[in-house]
Formats: structure tokens, sequence, C-alpha cells
């Protein structure tokens, strides 16, 4: 988000939600403090597996390592392996790179396949082992970028902690018929009890409904 924001980039893919752990944190709160657009969405089935140097068994396994959703997706798996200890990773392909450098056996990855393939790694497991999920990716740019066949828009906002706020935010997709398919909050940081609220509507820029329902979002937040 950083290279995208600073014009070095012009697009990132990031996973937002997945189909078991549910909505990814951190990027809903990158969203807030980057101010870029979510220009697309794709859904994409995640296939992780265990990669590890070749030639490695499992036996020699000690540490593996990953993404925090990637652990708590494959925690089935590794806790069938209670004598390994799972160590948090800043990203899935992260570990995979870690595992290729140090080139120590008794270290392992989860990760995916094409991550593996990239590093030189051996896939020591299945994704038949490991859990399988599907995963929701969104593509920000800098820029808002419209397209005409568009379906869905996706807006942030947020409102005082006072009775009947959300209600009436709320009202403006009710009033206006149009159907909400999700609604996340997270809080505000240095505001008690206050929230920032992520709504998903079905519409388009160019219904009458769609403008409405926005204009009174607007006024409200």
């Amino acid at each position: 988000m950083e290279e995208v924001a600073s014009g070095k980039a012009d697009y990132a893919v990031l996973p937002i939600e997945n189909s078991t752990e549910g909505i990814v944190t951190d990027i809903y709160d990158l969203l807030t403090e980057y101010q870029l657009y979510i220009v697309g969405e794709q859904g994409m089935k995640v296939e992780h597996v265990l990669l590890g140097i070749p030639g490695t068994s499992l036996e020699e396994i000690k540490t593996v390592y990953s993404h925090p959703q990637a652990l708590a997706q494959c925690k089935k798996y590794l806790e069938s392996h209670p004598d390994w200890k799972a160590v948090k990773t800043e990203n899935t392909a992260g570990a995979a790179k870690k595992i290729h450098e140090e080139l120590d056996r008794t270290q392992a990855a989860i990760a995916s396949r094409a991550a593996g393939e990239l590093y030189g790694l051996s896939v020591m497991a299945e994704t038949s082992a490991i859990m399988r999920n599907v995963t929701r990716f969104i593509i920000v740019s800098a820029h808002p970028v419209y397209e005409k066949s568009a379906a869905k828009i996706s807006v942030s906002f947020e409102l005082p902690h006072e009775s009947g706020t959300l209600y009436h935010m709320l009202s403006h997709f009710i009033y206006n018929g149009l159907s909400m398919t999700k609604i996340e909050s997270r809080p505000i940081t240095g505001k008690k009890w206050e929230y920032r609220f992520f709504v998903d509507f079905e519409g388009n820029l160019e219904e009458p409904a769609v403008k409405n329902a926005l204009r009174g979002l607007e006024a409200e937040a």
C-alpha cells in the first residue's frame, strides 16, 4: 500500500477476507490509513502446502513458519504434530524465502505451491492434508477507476458514539432499496468506544438510488 500511495506501483493486491478465518483486520486498518480506492476484487482458492529443504523428512522438522492466518487455517494439521513449534511471519511467501535462505532442515514453511517452486523447496505435505479455503482479495489504486459494469460499492465512515447513529446511517440503504452484502467495524485509535464502519452494498454509481444513498451517508457521517 505504501508503494501505491507513493506512486511507485499502480496497484496492490491484498487479502481482505478468508472463508474459514474471517476478515484480515490489518488490511481494514490500512485502508483507513492510506485512503486508497478499491477498484476490483477476486476470490481465489488458497491451497497451503508444507514446504521444506529438498530431501528433508517430516521427522526432522521442529519449527514451522507462516503468516498467522495460514497457521490458523492449518490448525488441525499442526495439532497432529504437537512437537512442532509454530512461528508467525509477515506473509507466507516470506516464510518460504526464509527456509530457502537459511537451509535449515529442521525448519519448514506453510505457503503456496508456487512459493515452493520459486524458492526451490519440496512439498512435504499435500493440500489434502491441510485445510482448503477461499480468500477474497481486493485490488487498490491511488486513483478511482470506474467500470460502467460495476455492481458493488465499498464505503467506510465514522460515527459519533451516540444512540441511533448507526440506525440512521443504515436507513439510507433500506429506504433506497439497496442490499448490503457486508458490514464490519474497527475501533478508532484514540477515540474510546468509537468505531469506523466498512460497508459493501450492491449497486452502480449511475443508479439514482445509489447516488441518493451516498449523499445521505455523506451528510450524516
